[in-house]
């Protein structure tokens, strides 16, 4: 895996612990989007795309997001336990609220992205410093699709 181009979009909020968004283009052939640069207690880190967790109400069936104690739709209560991660041990307290929507398999491919993100973002904070910066564009370039190639 090679990443080929890191695209770092600071965020305004300087009190808020979200940095920066930024998206990663692997091999020039594969772009993983809204990856989220993190300032943690250990430090800046990289944390994956992801979705909130959902489920359904058992009574109207409509989706409630994990933390809501009551139907969005209907108003039944709802479980409290329900969102408890896979151990479901109650002391811990830990809940699983959202879910990667995409991530590296083993620990060096992780390294490897952190590393190059974290880079980009310390060079984009050095840009931001100066007078004339522009911050970049996240936007996707314009793609002229052959019909023939669609897969529709």
């Amino acid at each position: 895996m090679n990443i080929t181009e890191v695209r770092v979009k600071l965020t305004e909020a300087k009190k808020n612990r979200l940095q920066a968004f930024c998206s990663i283009t692997i091999d020039n052939d594969f772009v993983v989007r809204d990856l989220k640069i993190i300032e943690g207690y250990k430090g800046a880190f990289v944390a994956m795309p992801s979705r909130k967790l959902a489920d359904k109400c058992p009574k109207c069936n409509s989706k409630n997001h994990l933390r809501s104690r009551f139907c969005n739709d209907c108003g039944a209560k709802l479980d409290d336990k329900r969102a408890l991660d896979e151990s479901g041990d109650e002391s811990k307290g830990k809940f699983k609220l959202y879910a990667d929507t995409a991530h590296p398999i083993n620990s060096k491919c992780r390294d490897e992205i952190e590393q190059k993100v974290l880079a980009a973002y310390k060079e984009e904070t050095e840009k931001a410093k100066q007078p004339d910066y522009r911050p970049p564009t996240m936007d996707v370039p314009d793609i002229d699709y052959d019909e023939d190639n669609t897969n529709s």
